[in-house]
């Protein structure tokens, strides 16, 4: 389980084939010794696993493998070296809640159709598959790319977020431009509602 707040932007440092996956290596500033083999970590709004490590107190790198539903339900086919990612460790008890509860499971895939300053900040505008936009409301939570954010406007398929500066200097959003697809993952307890209310409407208790 994750909250959405980013605690470091790591790098995209190499990309193999292993046994029908991709072995992705990513740079960060974890010190190598704080990640355990087999612990989750959130890239991009992706639940993955560590399979390997290596670097100092100073930061290193990790290396996890994406499988062919993380293939095709993500954006990770489309990262390149040098990618820059967003991270974050997977929340302890008692840790601080700071965003909202996230899973790491990716919904669908979210497209930017537009980006333009708002007073301090940067309006963002996405547009999602049709199907989910039931799921997102205005002043409800969403992941994207693995960053909590809040709803400001709900237009059909698309929706509205406005991102802080420090937001845009601590996460891939300073980079984000129209056209780009970022992991959409949708409230969880939005998710759950939606389940319970399509239960009673076909009957069942």
């Amino acid at each position: 389980m994750f909250t959405g707040i980013v605690s470091d932007l790591g790098v995209l440092a190499s990309v193999k084939p292993a046994r029908g996956l991709k072995r992705l290596r990513i740079s960060s500033r974890y010190p190598a010794r704080e990640i355990a083999l087999g612990a989750s970590i959130l890239c991009d709004g992706i639940c993955m696993t560590a399979v390997a490590k290596g670097g100092g107190s100073k930061g290193g790198w990790f290396e996890v493998e994406a499988g062919a539903e993380t293939l095709q339900g993500t954006t990770v086919t489309q990262w390149k070296v040098g990618k820059r990612i967003n991270l974050e460790r997977a929340l302890r008890l008692g840790d601080e809640l700071g965003g909202h509860l996230v899973t790491g499971h990716v919904d669908g895939i979210a497209r930017i159709v537009d980006r333009r300053p708002e007073a301090e900040s940067v309006r963002f505008v996405f547009e999602v598959p049709a199907g989910l936009e039931r799921f997102i409301a205005p002043k409800g939570s969403v992941a994207l790319d693995g960053v909590s954010l809040t709803v400001n406007e709900v237009s059909g398929t698309r929706f509205g977020v406005n991102i802080i500066p420090h937001t845009l200097a601590c996460t891939n959003f300073g980079a984000a431009m129209p056209g780009q697809r970022m992991n959409l993952e949708i409230d969880l307890i939005a998710r759950y509602v939606a389940r319970l209310l399509g239960a009673r409407a076909e009957g069942v208790s």
